[in-house]
């Protein structure tokens, strides 16, 4: 096994850049050139075609036959222009991955034999893949194969390349049974926007622009990732297996220095950047952000903001292509959110925000006072939807590599709190402590929003709100930034949480409002009332301080807010009577589909704890142990040589406690992997899911940090040489 860490430590220190080819043209030129688009689709289309299908994506409508026909026409055309000689239904199971199954342009004419090119609308609009053998928490039994994939034409078709030099038509999809429960993140992220949409236009058409007829929710999702040197990964058995390093000692120098955050891009990994970058422009993802991150080996690239269902599409789409360019430049990109112990972690910040299709975005501080009721309008409802809602937003990023991760001493803590800044913050508590008022006169030169004390607010400009990276739901000047997101994470499921929760929370709003207008109270009184109302009920959720100090844990607790830590207790928030009513009230879950959902992340928890827990005893077993007992004889033999020449015991005490604290360690290990391997035998033999993810996240993981406690003093004390495994210097410092 050392053999192999030296093979790969050679490799590694060998590698050459690997040549990009940048395009001659400007990035707007061949920016979106390989997306079946608006420009697309108007030059193959017909122009009433072309109009119906536009308006059936901005409207929602659904899409003839007919016009299904000539689009999947014009679609084939444009598709085979590009290279492709195959399509696929491209869609999002619940297996955290994107899924495709391709089939060819062609088809066999009856009767004979001969090829001929085929891509009708029947194919474009639905697919069958498999139900039975993606996560259905139940739903399907192994017999119950069938399932759909279904055109989601709100996002683009695209061409995906591939390495034979052939390309594939990939057609974003959503993923349901056959009996119609949704399988997928796409499905109930759709009916989110949908939701919101109706409930935020609703607000805004009433109360602030009648102009209004349609709101977007927006995303710009952060992607945090770390990058190996492909060797080195292959070398070390627990990433492969796993995606993070259960053994592994810090190094001397990892992040205490603070000189890798924003510093110089490594050329190797530049290049990396450059060749993803350019292919995801050319597939309309708008990246335009890339930098180091603040642990080493991490890096980060953003986008500008889009509609949440794009914005999502892209995300997934970005790191699968990520994981091919870094194949072809020889490196493994780690999505993981907590690869490596002792420096900071990984996550995906889900900026979002909500648009208006006269191009407000309501979350937007203006210096109008009228334009500024409205911000605070919508700001306040989203504070009181995540007061209300915490525990969904937390089982919203509960997963078993996130829980490596949150609350650690880089994450977002475990406690869902909201941050808004000073500025915001004192606008928030003089709102809240305007004496009550049921009529105002107006006198010459005064308006409504003055006797109120709404001109207070436009002082607040984009940048007058600090940021504070120890929050998991921070107002950061036009948007809240959900930073508690898992870097592996499939975004949609978050931003259907936020969505819906948002979306109750307008509506509620309103027939707050509408109350208090029947009782002939004005508008704008009545919204500052129900206002008022709001921050003293949640109020509570708003903290400024730092958010990974023991302090605020035990202020969060005097506060009474919760402090979920594990994702079994966060998960088991889904099957909560509540959450059930609410997701069913707006047909976003049906409660079928919210069980299956629970069942498939507990099954999905308990799988990778219990993968983890095998990489760990065979790793303690067949490669530290073993390394570590050759060694220890050695120093035995080193000792008695020294003893029958003569040499003093003073001289070799010292390796004597050395092969004394080996025998220790090694035996601490081998007890505690079999303690451990018994503990899982024992979760194994439960049933119940939920007390089978308790069992695996207490009594299975709990072996996991005191295993590598002795793993890790070991790799101090065995000589380099012989050591197994790739160490955190190589790993984090080659590339």
């Amino acid at each position: 096994m050392a053999l192999a860490r030296f093979k790969a430590l050679d490799l590694a220190q060998s590698r050459q850049l690997t040549p990009v080819k940048v395009p001659s043209e400007k990035v707007t030129e061949y920016f979106g050139s390989l997306i079946f688009n608006e420009e697309a689709m108007r030059s193959l289309l017909s122009p009433d075609t072309f109009q119906r299908i536009t308006k059936s994506i901005k409207e929602g409508h659904k899409i003839d036959r007919d016009t299904a026909d000539e689009v999947a026409a014009a679609m084939k055309s444009w598709a085979v222009s590009k290279g492709a000689s195959h399509y696929t239904h491209w869609f999002q199971p619940l297996t955290g991955t994107t899924a495709e199954k391709h089939d060819a342009f062609f088809d066999i004419v009856p009767g004979t034999g001969k090829a001929i090119e085929k891509f009708k609308g029947s194919a474009l609009v639905q697919q069958e893949p498999d139900a039975s053998s993606f996560p259905n928490g139940g739903i399907r039994s192994t017999f119950e194969a069938r399932g759909y994939t279904a055109w989601d034409p709100s996002s683009p078709a695209f061409i995906m390349e591939n390495a034979a030099g052939t390309s594939t038509l990939c057609i974003p999809s959503v993923f349901v049974a056959y009996t119609g429960e949704a399988l997928d993140y796409k499905t109930p992220l759709l009916k989110s926007i949908e939701l919101i949409d109706k409930a935020a236009t609703k607000v805004m058409s009433e109360y602030f622009d009648r102009n209004t007829e349609k709101t977007i929710p927006t995303l710009g999702a952060e992607q945090e990732y770390f990058l190996i040197d492909e060797a080195l990964f292959n070398a070390r058995p627990d990433l492969l297996m796993s995606g993070r390093t259960v053994f592994g000692h810090a190094p001397a120098k990892g992040q205490q220095l603070e000189d890798h955050y924003f510093g110089s891009i490594p050329p190797r990994v530049n290049a990396f950047m450059v060749e993803f970058e350019i292919e995801a422009q050319r597939l309309g993802i708008p990246v335009r952000t890339r930098h180091n991150e603040v642990a080493p080996a991490q890096f980060e690239v953003a986008p500008t903001f889009e509609e949440v269902n794009l914005a999502c599409d892209h995300n997934a789409l970005l790191m699968d292509l990520m994981q091919k360019v870094a194949a072809r430049h020889k490196f493994k990109v780690l999505f993981h959110e907590k690869p490596f112990a002792g420096i900071n972690g990984s996550g995906k910040h889900n900026n979002w925000s909500l648009a208006t299709d006269t191009g407000i975005n309501v979350l937007g501080p203006s210096t109008k006072p009228k334009e500024s009721l409205r911000f605070v309008s919508f700001l306040v409802c989203v504070v009181k939807a995540v007061h209300d809602n915490a525990d969904l937003l937390r089982a919203a990023i509960a997963t078993a590599g996130n829980e490596h991760r949150l609350g650690a001493n880089e994450a977002p803590p475990a406690i869902m709190s909201v941050f808004l800044g000073s500025e915001m913050s004192r606008v928030i508590d003089t709102l809240e402590n305007m004496p009550p008022m049921t009529e105002f006169k107006l006198e010459k030169g005064d308006n409504v929003y003055m006797k109120l004390g709404i001109n207070k607010v436009p002082s607040l400009l984009l940048d007058n709100t600090d940021r504070n990276r120890t929050s998991p739901f921070a107002f950061t000047g036009n948007k809240f930034e959900f930073r508690a997101v898992g870097s592996s994470a499939n975004s949609a499921s978050a931003m259907t949480i936020l969505n819906t929760i948002v979306a109750d929370q307008l509506i509620q709003f309103r027939k707050d409002v509408d109350a208090l207008i029947d009782t002939d109270l004005k508008k704008e009184l009545a919204i500052v009332e129900v206002l008022k109302k709001y921050i003293k009920s949640s109020k509570r959720i708003i903290f400024e301080g730092n958010g990974y100090s023991d302090e605020w844990v035990e202020e969060a607790e005097r506060r009474g807010l919760a402090n979920i830590r594990s994702a079994p207790e966060a998960l088991g928030v889904y099957t909560r009577k509540e959450v059930a009513e609410l997701f069913e009230k707006y047909d976003i879950f049906t409660e079928k589909e919210l069980h299956a959902r629970y069942e498939i992340e507990l099954e999905n928890y308990i799988k990778k704890i219990q993968i983890e827990s095998r990489v760990i005893g065979d790793l303690a077993i067949n490669h530290i142990l073993s390394t570590a007992l050759k060694y220890q004889s050695q120093l035995v033999d080193n000792v008695k040589g020294q003893k029958d020449i003569g040499i003093e015991e003073k001289y070799y005490a010292p390796t004597v406690e050395t092969i004394k604290r080996i025998a220790e360690y090694t035996a601490k290990i081998q007890i505690l992997v079999d303690e451990m391997t018994e503990a899982r035998k024992q979760a194994n033999a439960i049933q119940d899911s939920a007390e089978q993810a308790r069992l695996y996240g207490t009594k299975v993981k709990g072996y996991f940090d005191e295993i590598r406690y002795y793993v890790d003093k070991l790799e101090l004390i065995v000589d380099d040489d012989e050591w197994p495994l790739v160490k955190y210097r190589e790993l984090l410092m080659l590339r």
